[in-house]
């Protein structure tokens, strides 16, 4: 993988996040977890390009988000469709989500990541907030939480964009 500049990336991320999904990773060598993520974005914040990773206190990967200094968007081709609903289904606490995807982990800025992902941003997390009930606007956002479940959102400073 090559490292690549933030304006150099091919995708918007509408395409990036909300169409192709991605895999938000979180951990050390000895032990890291996985999500698939439809729900998030690029962009400019505190003079810094960022992520915006939400992230539900119930998903295993919400641990290692928490604990972790950073963090990784991994984006795959089409053709990995069928393992990024696996790992959006199925629990690390369960299952060994690499394992069961016959996904490669790697590791970068003590971030991890897929080497079959296409493009991999490396973040290194700079603030993290509970949504909260409260805080909604738009009634019609409630209908995608039941009671408490509300996501934090983790902002990540870019620190690499890789890409094959």
């Amino acid at each position: 993988m090559n490292e690549i500049n933030a304006l150099s990336l091919e995708k918007t991320p509408f395409e990036m996040i909300g169409k192709d999904w991605m895999l938000l990773c979180a951990g050390d060598k000895n032990k890291y977890n996985t999500m698939t993520a439809s729900w998030g974005g690029l962009g400019v914040l505190w003079n810094k390009n960022v992520v915006f990773a939400f992230v539900r206190p119930q998903r295993f990967t919400f641990e290692f988000m928490n604990d972790s200094e950073y963090f990784s968007c991994a984006f795959f081709g089409e053709e990995y469709r069928k393992a990024l609903s696996y790992c959006g289904k199925y629990s690390g606490r369960d299952v060994d989500k690499a394992k069961e995807c016959n996904l490669t982990p790697n590791f970068t800025e003590n971030a991890p990541f897929f080497d079959e992902a296409e493009t991999v941003i490396i973040c290194k997390k700079l603030y993290v907030q509970q949504m909260n009930e409260d805080s909604v606007i738009d009634e019609s956002i409630k209908a995608n939480y039941n009671g408490d479940d509300y996501h934090h959102v983790f902002v990540g400073e870019i620190v690499k964009i890789l890409k094959k």
